[in-house]
């Protein structure tokens, strides 16, 4: 049976939602990642410090309902940019500690991201003053005009958008998050620099396992629906190779997104994002264990994300085994949601479960030692 040892690893982009969401989504990421840097898109947006600060206190709240010590799980907050974010909210930012970025959503792009940028290049002052407070500017690589394909919509950004953001800010740090094309490692690869990248990429789980046929053909499968939307086999394979090159300049981001059933299996529009922090180092572990990579996960999982948002690497490690497990059909979403068997039936489309990815499926790695608490706990 193989093994593996890996610094505790971090996940440098994740939605954990809020309110009676969060004890789910913690649990999740609590259980062996070191820290993770939480997305701001909440309702309303997360776009100052003070509420960085009160959301960041909510989420070590739901460690204590987990029996765990608040130094459990580090989180690193980003706050959203629109189009009246100050230079002053950035040199606020920059003092506070622990917001590590600023996202930028282009209005409409994605799950509640109407408050987002409607022009980029207004954003440019800001930009300055990011470059000059050395905060790290973390991108939703989208274009959203209605004309531009959906296939095409990351490419489009990249030569519409990012060219001119690497040229006019060269000291910037850029994170351009979960990358879906060839178009998008490649641009990465030709600009990241060399020692110490200052454009990055964080790369998905489900875009290394899956492309657009696993969510099209036959039959539509929700599941899979996320924006970026899943592409080509090309790309997939430019996305494996990238992640498994050893390359710091890409490194773990899951982008795992929840939403409860009802709306990512709605006929009325699903929504966009598959739930992966269940599992998310034991799926990243199959991506490169196929490769025969392995050696190279724990610098994509552990070391270069630290490295670039300039934080200490993880002392403790975590172990996987080459050990298969079933992963349940759905995961209660909601505190005090657990079901007794006899009534799981009544609630399958309820807004209290969300269906993760490789439900009812197997996953053949397994976290043996290193993990917090169990992978199905959810208080009460």
């Amino acid at each position: 049976m193989k093994s593996l040892s890996l610094i505790r690893p971090d996940d440098w982009h994740i939605h954990l939602r809020d309110d009676d969401r969060l004890p789910r989504t913690v649990a999740d990421a609590a259980r062996y990642f070191g820290r993770v840097l939480v997305m701001p898109n909440l309702v309303p947006p997360v776009v100052n410090v003070q509420q960085a600060r009160d959301y960041r206190d909510r989420i070590l709240a739901c460690l204590t309902l987990l029996g765990l010590p608040e130094s459990s799980l580090d989180p690193q907050m980003t706050l959203y940019l629109t189009d009246e974010t100050s230079a002053n909210t950035v040199v606020a930012a920059t003092q506070s500690g622990f917001v590590k970025a600023f996202k930028l959503y282009p209005a409409g792009a994605t799950t509640n991201s109407a408050a987002g940028v409607t022009q980029v290049r207004k954003l440019y002052p800001i930009f300055e003053q990011m470059q000059e407070s050395d905060m790290v500017l973390s991108i939703h690589g989208e274009v959203t005009d209605d004309d531009i394909d959906v296939f095409d919509r990351e490419a489009v950004f990249i030569d519409r958008e990012l060219a001119d953001i690497v040229k006019t800010f060269p000291d910037l740090r850029i994170a351009l998050e979960h990358i879906t094309t060839k178009e998008a490692v490649d641009f990465v690869m030709d600009h990241a620099g060399q020692q110490a990248p200052r454009l990055v990429a964080t790369i998905t789980a489900h875009h290394l396992l899956y492309n657009r046929n696993h969510m099209l053909a036959q039959q539509m499968k929700p599941i899979y629906y996320c924006l970026p939307v899943l592409k080509r086999d090309r790309h997939q394979q430019a996305l494996v190779q990238a992640a498994t090159s050893g390359n710091p300049a890409f490194f773990l981001g899951t982008d795992s997104a929840p939403h409860p059933q009802q709306a990512k299996e709605s006929a009325c529009g699903c929504a966009a994002g598959c739930y992966t922090a269940h599992a998310a180092i034991e799926l990243y572990a199959e991506v490169f264990a196929n490769e025969g990579k392995l050696a190279q996960l724990e610098g994509f999982a552990s070391l270069y994300g630290a490295d670039f948002y300039r934080v200490p690497r993880n002392q403790d490690i975590i172990q996987l085994e080459q050990r298969s497990w079933q992963v349940p059909l759905t995961l209660p979403f909601a505190a005090g949601s657990e079901l007794a068997d006899s009534d799981k039936a009544q609630v399958h489309n309820s807004e209290n479960c969300l269906v993760p990815i490789r439900a009812g499926e197997m996953i053949s790695w397994q976290v043996t030692a290193g993990a917090r608490h169990p992978c199905d706990t959810l208080p009460d």
